[in-house]
């Protein structure tokens, strides 16, 4: 029996072939564009997965009355939570970016360096707590002893070639000086989906003996390990205590702890599973790689949602082939036939279609998989989809859309009545209006989807083209030398830029750590006027040092006021007592006007005399509201941002890269276009608007395969109308606007429910920038006057050939 199905079936697919095409194509696009984005689901929720401990591991943090939340805390904190609660087995503390600098050998024979961004100190516990394993050394006691470091695996072979790194010595040379580490175990590249990436972990107990330090020392700890650092605790497994341990107890916990030695009053602990580290909700985090929940979300939606109009396609196409075959079931009954084989004939043809269309779409996924990778910058494979669960759930959702798909075909098909099929009068019931409403429903999606896909770019080119306060072309930022004290270099700076004032195509340049794009140096309260209102010493402003040319190089206007001076960015902020603001911040600080803040004081520790006013200037792109800004004058050995002529930037490059190493001897020589870096911003918003563009084009064009087979049933259904209407004089355009309205005013429809949705979804995301555009009306009418042509360039092409055909082959049969 079911050998004689399989024969029916493709005997059907090749009678069928136009219909079976369309549906295998429209699945396994669907299908397709449901499994490369299915990897890239797995491979987000893949993160951290392969530590050991992680059901165990946790993230302490930070949040504020405001809700900010933050990860870098006090160093005492681990020690603290570990002595006082019992259900935190160990702690583990990770101060990253500040370990960043330049690495050298001072045994090596050549003067060889590197400058490294991704190190970090970290405590003795971190390769015991994390699964990164060693492949020399060992996990317990790398890291134990100060002055030690353990390395991955291919930096220890760029750095000592085949030797054994292994009691090898190199120096590091950061803001906390010039320090000189023992290699003490070598680890295995951390893996590509892991939060935690660094090229060399160095023991934090370094920073603590070179000061004399000890963990009760809370003010010179937190001052001297700075900023970031992060603290991780590992509980107690709660299937060996027989206890669990609930995440907002342990916090209240160490709240308590935290007032009874009068640290952290204001704010409270919370407590992070470390199972959600990479798609937590955004924070001020030092983990540039966490993933956006937000965005498997939306690529999981625009997935399913493809998927679902193959699936209506099927069942659309299906439907109306089912007219065809009233007969063949009705025979079928009247032989003796029942439901349930009649049902398992038409079911086994879905699930033929659908494994046709599966097979295909895993030989489009190996085509298009290095295109996909390049899209998104990671390097996927179906081998992400190893999990037995998304492979389970894949596979129970394409099967549960074949069964159900096909179902309504089955049951459909099997309750025609025997007697109004043999006579050739059954017209099909409902399923006419079923046909209308997937197509309705299948353009609906579409047009909401290139709706989105306008008012997302729209968006994006606002966000580019906008009068940003700053200019950013031809800027490039060169990295300043690493050094421990930047006094010494004194003289070779300035030897350096009267170097550079003397090039013909350098037009300007500063020394600044603040550069457009990037955050400020840091963020301050406690800044009030002489006599502050109630409240005013809980405003944040954001700190920014720079020099007397920082604005000119950048071109930011001053509306009131004057620049820094020579004389006071030598001096510095504490010794000149002299700071800028923007408006923005004049404001905060409660004057009436710019002009009215310059010569005033402002307390910050000290009196400051506020001798200009910044124009407000877009400093972290549009995004984001302008923030009041205090601004710091000094001149000091930073990043030196320098501004070019147009033409031949390489050649001018080469020339400051001689002059840069002239100065700073062992320095490598690292540089960024300031613009280039700025617009790094909007790349998740290209992101989606590229996902949002290959979504829309795919639903387009799986919802115009089915409406193409449609056509081609209703032009093949009133073949003989069309004759009699050519007899009687019809012209071919008569015909095909006769065909063709039908389809046009269920596009009509798809557009006037696709719009208000569209509409209000777009907005919601629109309240995310700061800065953004209004949803024009001429996005909705450009969105559906793509459809309606698309729609009518589908329907016509069927229906223009049904109207050329010649009257005497549709007729010749009456």
């Amino acid at each position: 029996m079911l050998v004689n199905y399989l024969k029916i079936a493709l005997r059907t697919l090749r009678k069928n072939r136009v219909f079976s095409l369309v549906n295998i194509a429209g699945l396994a696009l669907g299908i397709t564009a449901f499994v490369l984005i299915l990897e890239y689901v797995a491979y987000e929720r893949s993160y951290n997965q392969f530590h050991t401990n992680l059901p165990t591991l946790y993230r302490l943090l930070n949040q504020n009355k405001a809700g900010d939340v933050w990860s870098d805390l006090s160093p005492p904190i681990g020690p603290l939570v570990k002595a006082k609660c019992p259900e935190v087995r160990a702690f583990c503390r990770i101060a990253e970016h500040s370990a960043n600098g330049i690495v050298s050998f001072p045994d090596a024979p050549t003067n060889q360096s590197f400058r490294e961004s991704k190190l970090a100190y970290a405590d003795a516990s971190f390769f015991t707590l994390f699964s990164f394993p060693l492949v020399k050394g060992v996990a317990s006691t790398a890291l134990t002893q100060p002055n030690t470091v353990a390395l991955s695996q291919s930096r220890a072979r760029t750095y000592f070639g085949t030797r054994n790194p292994v009691g090898q010595t190199l120096t590091l040379n950061n803001q906390f000086g010039k320090t000189p580490y023992t290699v003490t175990a070598v680890y295995a590249d951390m893996p590509q989906h892991s939060d935690l990436s660094f090229d060399a972990v160095f023991s934090l107990q370094t920073l603590a003996s070179s000061a004399n330090l000890n963990n009760n020392d809370w003010a010179r700890l937190d001052s001297f390990y700075g900023t970031y650092l992060t603290t991780f605790l590992q509980l107690t497994d709660a299937t060996q205590s027989g206890e669990t341990t609930n995440d907002k107890a342990l916090a209240a916990k160490i709240n308590a702890l935290a007032k009874q030695a009068a640290f952290n009053s204001d704010n409270q602990f919370i407590v992070q599973p470390a199972t959600t580290l990479h798609l937590a909700a955004s924070l001020s985090d030092v983990y540039t790689t966490s993933g956006s929940l937000g965005f498997v979300y939306l690529l999981s939606g625009i997935a399913g949602l493809v998927l679902l109009i193959a699936w209506f396609n099927y069942v659309n196409l299906s439907t109306a082939g089912a007219l065809k075959r009233a007969k063949e079931v009705g025979v079928r009954k009247v032989i003796g036939a029942g439901p349930g084989q009649l049902i398992g004939q038409f079911l086994g043809e879905s699930l033929l279609l659908n494994g046709l269309g599966f097979a295909l779409a895993l030989l489009l996924v190996a085509l298009l998989q290095p295109a996909f990778n390049d899209f998104i910058q990671k390097d996927l494979s179906l081998s992400d989809l190893s999990s037995g669960t998304f492979w389970l759930a894949g596979a129970g959702l394409l099967v549960a859309g074949a069964m159900a798909s096909g179902g309504y075909v089955a049951f459909t098909m099997t309750s025609f009545q025997p007697i109004q099929t043999l006579k050739g009068t059954y017209q099909g019931g409902r399923s006419g209006l079923l046909r209308k409403a997937l197509v309705v429903a299948q353009f609906s999606a579409s047009i909401a989807l290139v709706i989105a896909t306008l008012v997302l770019y729209q968006q994006l080119q606002y966000m580019q083209t906008k009068d940003l306060g700053v200019s950013l072309t031809q800027r490039v930022v060169i990295r300043g030398p690493q050094v421990a004290q930047t006094g010494s270099l004194k003289p070779a700076t300035t030897a350096l830029e009267d170097q550079l004032s003397q090039l013909p195509y350098v037009k300007s340049f500063c020394q600044t750590s603040v550069v457009p794009g990037n955050f400020y140096n840091f963020t301050a309260n406690g800044i009030t006027r002489q006599n502050p209102r109630p409240g005013d010493d809980r405003k944040t402003y954001s700190m920014g040092i720079i020099d007397d040319r920082f604005l000119p190089t950048y071109e930011i206007k001053l509306v009131a006021g004057r620049n820094f001076t020579m004389q006071e960015a030598e001096l510095g902020y504490e010794k000149s007592g002299r700071v800028m603001i923007n408006e923005t911040g004049a404001r905060q600080l409660g004057f009436a006007s710019p002009a009215q803040a310059i010569g005033q004081r402002i307390n910050w520790g000290q009196p400051f005399e506020v001798v200009g006013v910044v124009a407000d200037y877009h400093h972290q792109g549009v995004k984001y509201a302008i923030e009041p800004v205090v601004f710091l004058p000094r001149r000091s050995v930073s990043d030196l941002t320098v501004q070019l002529t147009t033409d031949r930037v390489q050649d001018k490059l080469a020339k400051l890269e001689q002059l840069y190493k002239a100065a700073y001897p062992g320095n490598p020589f690292e540089f960024f276009f300031v613009d280039e870096n700025y617009n790094r911003q909007y790349q998740s918003e290209q992101q989606y608007g590229q996902v949002f563009t290959v979504g829309s084009s795919l639903a387009i064009f799986i919802a115009c395969l089915g409406l193409f087979g449609l056509a081609t049933f209703t032009t093949q259904q009133r073949t003989k109308e069309i004759g009699v209407r050519k007899v009687l004089g019809a012209s071919v355009t008569s015909i095909v606007a006769l065909l063709s309205k039908d389809f046009l005013k269920l596009v009509l429809i798809a557009i006037l429910l696709a719009s208000p949705l569209a509409w209000y979804a777009m907005n919601r995301w629109l309240q995310d920038f700061a800065y953004r555009v209004e949803v024009s009306w001429w996005v909705f009418a450009l969105a559906g006057l793509l459809a309606v042509g698309i729609a009518l360039l589908t329907v016509s092409f069927q229906s223009v050939r049904a109207a050329l055909v010649n009257p005497v082959k549709s007729l010749r049969s009456e």
